[in-house]
């Protein structure tokens, strides 16, 4: 058994180098390599290898959470170099979107097997929770792509504009579009919704390690709230959310945590609904943090010490990740506390937003923490945003932030990046955060690319 699942994930390694040719135009022999039980599907489940760095890596270099000096830009690669300044034609690395399209196909080639599969009484639980995964992980994988590759979604012109390609099968020859960006979401939307009905309440956590080896129905409503809220649904984000919390709530206690190990937050905490991460090691490798954020965490904020690495020099680099030497982009009950608290904000109600905004601060505070107040809806909303700064950094939501932000006057930003005596900037709304879908991509699949 051990060796038939070794040609599984060596097919799925074959797979993730040829992504995209046609969907993935070399083929392998599948002859001996196709899954077909159960056990099968888990075992490529538990491939985190192949599955779980859903999230493309050019979004993080070309966030405002740090900056780059000189010399290490210098150093870096063009696909590294030119997403970090905006530059009009950036080159995008190719993995970027062929990983993405690989673990898409791995997701496809499990619901295939299941939809042969007819489970006994005894095997029905597990189908589930296979199936729920496999949509969960596919739907999460389309949102990631299209916070990168397609422009930012606004109701009014989501059904002119492109979207990205939609595969729903592991056929190989299958035609590649990009349909509108309205049917992304409707496919996102539909296989999140479907996983929640499929995945169990209670978390699978490994006894070795303590890892979260499947998603529950907290991490499926956790991607849903993210999902809404890009679309400014705030309702349905505020709902989700809450079913997420209600769910799995748990926030850990920033006073226990020691400060000096290399990365002090702990891997698999008690905030962890999924793990999900983003190879983007520039940012978290080499990045100084940006100064104005790093100013927004005031004294008794334990944020300050357990985040940052003081480099001398008045510069600091960013230690608070979950994933030791890589970006942590997975599902949280902080980011779900934060969610339910901007949409309440937005609704005006006011009472529930600082309810939570101030449950997540006390818990990353010392004991001088004095609670938040405020009787202006717009107030708490700015305040929630800016915690939402101090708490998701290097999370690889950023640039995701700022593409939904940027639709609000009250939220646009400039960014500004200075090189070698040379300003760089990009306004809001701005074509270039929808990055070009790589070169080896339309030169292998007939795809429009993305406007400039």
């Amino acid at each position: 058994m051990k060796r038939y699942i070794t040609h599984i994930l060596l097919f799925v390694s074959i797979a993730a180098v040829f992504s995209c040719k046609k969907y993935l135009d070399v083929k392998p022999d599948k002859s001996q390599v196709v899954p077909v039980s159960l056990d099968d599907c888990q075992a490529l489940l538990n491939n985190a290898g192949v599955l779980y760095t859903l999230y493309p890596s050019t979004a993080e270099i070309s966030s405002d959470d740090y900056y780059l000096t000189s010399e290490v830009w210098t150093s870096l690669p063009n696909y590294r170099r030119e997403p970090y300044l905006w530059l009009k034609n950036s080159d995008v690395i190719y993995t970027d979107w062929a990983a993405a399209y690989s673990k898409v196909l791995v997701c496809n080639q499990i619901l295939e097997v299941l939809d042969k599969i007819v489970p006994t009484q005894n095997e029905q639980q597990q189908w589930n929770r296979i199936r729920g995964a496999a949509l969960l992980l596919r739907s999460m994988s389309f949102f990631g792509l299209a916070q990168v590759f397609a422009q930012p979604y606004e109701a009014s012109t989501a059904r002119q504009n492109y979207g990205i390609p939609i595969r729903l099968t592991p056929n190989l020859g299958e035609k590649t579009d990009r349909g509108t960006l309205q049917d992304t979401y409707d496919r996102i939307v539909k296989d999140m919704t479907e996983a929640i009905s499929l995945l169990p309440s209670k978390q699978i956590v490994s006894l070795a390690d303590k890892s979260i080896s499947m998603p529950a129905k907290a991490a499926a409503y956790a991607a849903l709230a993210r999902v809404f809220l890009v679309m400014d649904n705030f309702e349905q984000a505020f709902i989700n959310a809450d079913l997420s919390l209600r769910e799995k709530g748990t926030l850990m206690d920033y006073k226990t945590i020691n400060a000096q190990p290399t990365y002090p937050i702990p891997r698999f905490n008690v905030e962890v609904l999924y793990e999900t991460g983003c190879n983007a090691l520039v940012p978290i490798t080499y990045g100084i943090v940006n100064p104005e954020l790093y100013n927004l965490y005031e004294s008794g904020d334990l944020r300050k010490t357990l985040f940052f690495r003081n480099k001398g020099n008045d510069t600091y680099q960013f230690k608070g990740t979950y994933i030791p030497g890589t970006i942590f982009n997975g599902l949280a009950t902080d980011e779900m506390y934060l969610i339910r608290a901007e949409c309440a904000a937005r609704a005006g109600q006011v009472s529930n937003a600082l309810v939570d905004l101030n449950t997540l601060r006390m818990s990353r505070w010392d004991t001088t923490y004095v609670p938040l107040t405020a009787n202006d809806a717009d107030e708490v909303l700015k305040m929630v945003l800016t915690e939402r700064r101090r708490e998701l950094l290097f999370r690889g939501l950023r640039w995701m932030d700022l593409r939904r932000l940027n639709k609000d006057s009250r939220f646009a930003q400039i960014l500004t990046r200075s090189l070698n005596g040379q300003e760089y900037t990009l306004p809001p709304r701005d074509l270039r955060y929808t990055l070009l879908v790589p070169r080896e991509v339309l030169e292998r699949v007939d795809i429009p690319q993305n406007p400039r």
